[in-house]
């Protein structure tokens, strides 16, 4: 039988390239969003990791979330740090239909899998930064030659080696006692998850009026 972390990534493979392919995340890869986007999304960003970091506070009585929970992950800092160098004294608030969407299953989560349902969103997050996201802080560091300014949130001070890092993670998620059932809840929410980034980068693009141009 398959790991509960093997389970996550493959059953969310389709939803995970959908979001690796969409208009926004390729225009940021290849340099095409201006400063002013890059901190419409860190707006964005903000409120997504806001969510996470509350509700896992709040819920640390729940294996499911004592398993994934690590302050040294937490990404509020680092984005206002960021926010303050893209858009020093700006607005900090954003009004996006699909970050809040985003807020209320993020909350839900933990009534999920007795509180795993809570992990797959902070799987989907913070690996997904400890991973493809490093590429991310590289492409902004160079398109904007920043000299590493104003790219915090891709920054993990206390996570020299991601490798090892991630490794572990996942063999905290697999060591979670769920019955098939719950795994399988597991998976569908990693899948949600996927499709709520993927919504935040449509939400993006359109706002941004990356749709067809080039």
């Amino acid at each position: 039988m398959s790991t509960l972390s093997a389970r996550m990534r493959e059953g969310s493979m389709a939803e995970h390239r959908a979001a690796e392919a969409s208009v926004f995340v390729t225009r940021l890869l290849e340099g095409g969003v201006d400063a002013a986007g890059y901190t419409a999304y860190l707006l964005r960003l903000q409120r997504v990791y806001a969510a996470l970091e509350r509700t896992a506070r709040a819920h640390l009585h729940h294996p499911g979330v004592v398993a994934v929970h690590d302050p040294d992950l937490e990404r509020s800092a680092a984005l206002e740090a960021d926010l303050e160098h893209w858009a020093a004294g700006g607005p900090r608030e954003v009004d996006s239909p699909a970050v809040a969407a985003y807020e209320r299953r993020i909350e839900a989560s933990t009534g999920v899998a007795g509180g795993a349902g809570f992990a797959a969103h902070h799987y989907t997050r913070y690996l997904g930064d400890l991973s493809g996201g490093q590429a991310i802080g590289r492409t902004l560091d160079r398109t904007f030659d920043l000299g590493g300014r104003g790219t915090d949130f891709y920054r993990f001070d206390a996570v020299p080696r991601p490798k090892p890092y991630k490794d572990a993670y996942r063999l905290r998620l697999d060591g979670l006692d769920l019955d098939e059932a719950q795994q399988e809840a597991v998976v569908a929410e990693v899948q949600a998850a996927f499709a709520l980034n993927q919504a935040l980068f449509v939400e993006l693009a359109a706002e941004l009026d990356l749709l067809g141009a080039r």
